[in-house]
């Protein structure tokens, strides 16, 4: 049943019902423009699994342009990787540093996430490359179907700690080791199978795109101080306008405490696995001492909010990996796709997003839930606004699409009074004895009261079920309260009696987004962090990184004074290259004369910089 134009009558303080079929609705235009980008983005990303992964999905894939990466960026690698290693020998999960090299990872050079692709499929993982912050219910959609999503681009030097936005450090060097774990790789497919069913709260997304506004602007080597004090107040009033804590949040709250920031216990320790955990060289250095509290992991944690920004001064610690599924299993209980019912739809009336109300007969129905009438637990009436969609098995029915239910979508539901015999029920001799028979006029009276009068045109059928009745010069009431009336068009009928589950999002979210162009992202491009300001650095870099992978380093002695110079005149604020040049010095027992003053000159810039002196008091430590 569709909505009515805008003064159409109403039932219980709603707007009333309406066809839209003979309209040619704004929806079917963006759709093509929306069809056109996914295909040029398949033609132009060519990416392998491009025909393996549902079509709404391919939009959000990248291409890893490993030509982008400086000789800067692959010395912040390298550099994490040296330190992070001897710390995580002993403080990280035992299968950490195994499964860096399971997963095609080396610590001397960024990966290439095709190689990192062929790799997993030893774990029947593959890996695929994205941008930045893709959407969270795309990125656990991925998941869901054992594909890892690896951001391209990588954090500034000035962010080798800890980086706000998605990089690849994080999601190679930290989620891909532990998948070699099978129950660890089981929790991560089932939590991307229970998250992207969460149901959105408006506010969630308006949060997302702040934090991807801020991530990306504090990860722009161009940004300015104004741009990022911008950002962070967006952030700010966002987060404000927050009212409760929707799935989504509890989601996220469990997939922080656990994939991103999570401890498992060993030997009666706690281990680090947390992949935010893994990939922050500062944080990770401190989360095992004894000024962060240490709580056993429980489906509670879902209560504890987080600040992306700030040291984490709490902790969870699961017994082991089969723990996380327990966990996920008792909030997976707790949500409206699990539960259903007049619950679950509470949750998605009060989200006021995209959702899918799912019946006992299998038919979905896609939109922003807005109400709905029941009596004694049993659904009798159900409304929807917006585009909305019918769909079975995740896929849309021919015909009724978010274009044609342009204007949202409303039904009765449930048993018919006297028979207790639902709709779905009815079979062609229980239709036509009802006055459905070739052109007749029959009448279906609900046990909620409601009376639908018309003509039968089409009747939905899958798998022996009927889940869609047409009717044409068709009537709905409630008494003497009209709810459709036959100059709205066509009424289709939602044959089932109970809401078995509600989720977030559409049904068949390709055939949606085509509809409806309702996706508010765009897809980004690797990015690269080589600016005019750096180029020059970037050569001194790629020098030293060729001295040493040559072994020429003995040889080299003119071109690394040259480089020393050069730092000495034109970067005195650059620690890396210097922490670099003396590593090769101890490496090729060079004993050169510049040694001694670039180790000065690191410890002068410590002593200015209290966010830099432990990072480089570690690498030195390393020598």
């Amino acid at each position: 049943m569709h909505e009515p134009p805008n003064g159409a009558a109403g039932w219980a303080g709603a707007s009333g019902l309406t066809s839209t079929r003979n309209r040619t609705p704004r929806s079917r235009a963006a759709g093509r423009a929306v069809a056109t980008h996914v295909a040029m983005n398949s033609t132009t990303h060519r990416h392998p699994l491009t025909e393996e992964i549902p079509a709404h999905l391919v939009r959000y894939l990248s291409v890893q342009d490993y030509s982008l990466y400086t000789p800067i960026d692959q010395a912040v690698w390298r550099f994490i990787c040296k330190v992070a290693a001897p710390y995580f020998q002993d403080n990280a999960h035992g299968l950490y540093l195994d499964g860096l090299k399971e997963t095609g990872i080396s610590g001397e050079r960024i990966p290439r996430v095709e190689e990192m692709d062929r790799a997993l499929r030893q774990f029947e993982w593959r890996a695929v490359s994205v941008v930045g912050f893709i959407p969270p219910a795309v990125f656990l959609e991925l998941q869901s179907y054992g594909l890892l999503p690896i951001a391209c681009d990588i954090r500034k030097l000035e962010n080798i700690d800890y980086t706000p936005a998605p990089d690849i450090v994080h999601e190679a060097a930290g989620h891909a080791p532990i998948i070699a774990d099978p129950a660890y790789s089981s929790y991560l497919r089932s939590y991307g199978e229970v998250a992207r069913k969460a149901i959105f709260a408006r506010g969630n997304l308006e949060v997302y795109n702040a934090i991807r506004l801020l991530s990306d602007t504090k990860e722009d080597p161009r940004c300015t101080p104004a741009q990022i004090a911008e950002a962070e107040a967006g952030l700010e009033g966002a987060l404000a306008g927050v009212r409760y804590a929707s799935e989504v949040d509890w989601v996220s709250r469990l997939g922080w405490w656990t994939t991103e920031y999570g401890l498992v216990e060993v030997d009666g320790e706690p281990k680090i696995y947390g992949a935010g955990l893994l990939s922050s060289i500062g944080e990770s250095y401190h989360c095992l001492g004894d000024q962060v509290a240490k709580i056993p992991l429980s489906v509670d944690c879902i209560h504890q909010d987080f600040d992306i920004t700030e040291p984490q001064p709490q902790l969870f610690v699961a017994r082991d990996f089969e723990h996380l599924t327990e966990v996920l299993e008792e909030l997976a209980s707790l949500m409206a796709f699990r539960v259903g019912g007049t619950q679950g739809l509470d949750t998605a009336v009060r989200g006021g997003t995209v959702c899918t109300v799912e019946l006992d007969t299998g038919l979905q129905i896609s939109g922003v839930v807005t109400g709905y009438t029941s009596a004694e637990g049993e659904v009798g009436f159900l409304r929807l606004q917006g585009p909305s969609q019918l769909a079975y098995q995740d896929r849309e029915l021919p015909g009724h699409g978010a274009g044609y239910h342009a204007h949202g979508y409303s039904s009765p539901l449930g048993p018919l009074e006297g028979s207790g015999v639902t709709c779905d029920q009815l079979g062609d001799a229980d239709l036509a004895a009802l006055g459905f028979g070739g052109d007749g006029v029959g009448t279906l009276r609900f046990r909620s009261g409601i009376t639908v009068r018309g003509r039968l045109t089409d009747t939905v059928r899958r798998d022996g079920k009927t889940l869609v009745l047409a009717f044409a010069d068709c009537t709905v009431s409630r008494g003497d309260e009209i709810l459709f009336e036959p100059a709205w068009g066509s009424f289709d009928l939602a044959c089932g009696q109970a809401v078995t589950s509600v989720f977030g999002g559409a049904a068949d979210r390709y055939a949606y987004q085509l509809a409806t162009d309702e996706v508010d992202y765009e897809p980004g491009t690797h990015k690269t962090n080589l600016t005019p300001e750096n180029q020059a650095l970037c050569t001194l870099y790629a020098t030293v990184r060729r001295i040493r992978e040559e072994g020429s380093a003995a040889e080299a002695g003119a071109e690394l004074a040259a480089v020393v110079a050069a730092l000495d005149g034109d970067h005195p604020q650059d620690w890396l290259l210097r922490w670099e040049l003396l590593e090769l010095d101890a490496i090729a027992t060079l004993r050169a004369p510049w040694a001694g003053r670039l180790e000065a000159q690191l410890r002068l810039l410590a002593k200015g910089s209290p966010a830099l002196a432990e990072t480089i008091g570690r690498g030195l430590a390393l020598l």
